[in-house]
């Protein structure tokens, strides 16, 4: 249990079926970091999904999320470019899915950095870009960047409906490049459902919500996506995709594929670059993902430092008020919360209803 908790936060705490597939690509490299026995390897071959999700269920209690978003409207453009409102059935790597993550902090004023997001449908291989503002020869500089790093073509790409997608600067670029350029429904996230789980598990789960607004933040922020983070996520991180659902009586039960690697996914498509490919598949034998791991620890530990910090507001020295009266009270009414807020009420424990037979 030692040594499947390392990994499983080594790995950035994947769930059971993902922990399951990666254990035989990362446990060669597990065994001479740890001099692991014979027989513990052995356990970590034959451990289940199922068993491992009884034994890492207290730690995972723990964990908790947060989601944010500063996605504004666009109007400009926006009745040229088409709906996409069916769902994703690519057989083919090149159909992405772009946002935009922002590091405003507590606050949206002045210009701060972008994380520009974009993930394949098809291969699960995800791309990111640091931008500071949202322009759009930023972003769209950001995103040629990303198509020109990536071992496949970019065939499209469906936005939502913020301005710094929905502009002729894009429009025009996507033309040129020959990519089809859609975009989802207004206030329907479900629409681009793929690069939202991405937001998080990719870019809000390492970075936080700090607020980095400087050059030095924006630079960091790309040398860790640039390098270390993009081989971390898409060499040696297993993914599941969503083949159907199956309602059962009143329950609804999804299944997904085989737990595999972007790099893996790429491998199979007859599309992507064969050149691309065979360098990647070269680096990953020669690459240690528990030496990545440390190594982006380290930089997102730098990162933090240029962190820009909060606004403090001074308050002035005021003579202390008299004692209120007492006030009566009802029969059976509650007395006053001293010093209550909205964050300490979120701060507070989950409680469990409990269970109640009718």
């Amino acid at each position: 249990m030692h040594a499947l908790t390392a990994l499983w936060e080594a790995a950035g705490y994947p769930w059971s079926v993902r922990l399951k597939a990666l254990i035989p690509l990362w446990l060669p490299w597990a065994r001479r970091r740890w001099q692991l026995s014979a027989s513990v390897c052995q356990q970590l071959r034959r451990i289940s999904p199922r068993q491992i999700d009884r034994r890492l269920g207290p730690t995972k209690r723990q964990l908790q999320t947060r989601r944010y978003g500063r996605t504004k409207p666009g109007t400009l453009l926006k009745h040229h470019i088409p709906l996409k409102t069916d769902h994703w059935e690519v057989a083919v790597p090149g159909f992405t899915e772009p946002d935009l993550v922002a590091h405003a902090g507590h606050r949206a004023d002045g210009e701060f950095a972008h994380s520009l997001n974009l993930t394949d449908i098809h291969t699960t291989w995800v791309e990111t870009r640091a931008v500071l503002g949202r322009g759009e020869d930023r972003v769209q500089t950001a995103l040629d960047e990303i198509r020109r790093a990536r071992p496949f073509r970019l065939r499209g790409i469906d936005s939502d409906n913020g301005s710094e997608f929905i502009n002729n600067h894009l429009s025009r670029y996507c033309q040129a490049q020959a990519i089809q350029f859609t975009r989802g429904r207004p206030y329907k996230k479900d629409d681009n459902a793929h690069i939202e789980q991405k937001n998080w598990t990719h870019v809000r789960k390492l970075v936080g919500y700090l607020r980095y607004d400087t050059p030095a933040a924006v630079a960091q922020l790309n040398d860790l996506y640039r390098h270390e983070l993009r081989l971390f996520q898409n060499l040696f991180l297993p993914s599941v995709k969503l083949l159907r659902k199956e309602r059962i009586g009143a329950r609804l039960r999804r299944r997904y594929d085989a737990p595999r690697t972007p790099l893996e996914r790429v491998q199979a498509s007859p599309e992507a670059d064969v050149t691309a490919v065979a360098q990647l598949v070269a680096l990953r034998e020669q690459l240690d993902p528990f030496a990545l791991a440390q190594a982006v620890d380290r930089k997102l530990e730098r990162l933090v430092g240029l962190a820009t910090p909060a606004r403090t507001a001074e308050t002035p020295a005021v003579t202390p008020a008299p004692a209120p009266a007492p006030v009566r009270r009802r029969p059976g009414r509650p007395p006053d919360i001293p010093n209550f807020t909205f964050g300490n009420y979120l701060r507070r424990p989950l409680e469990r209803p409990s269970r109640v037979t009718c």
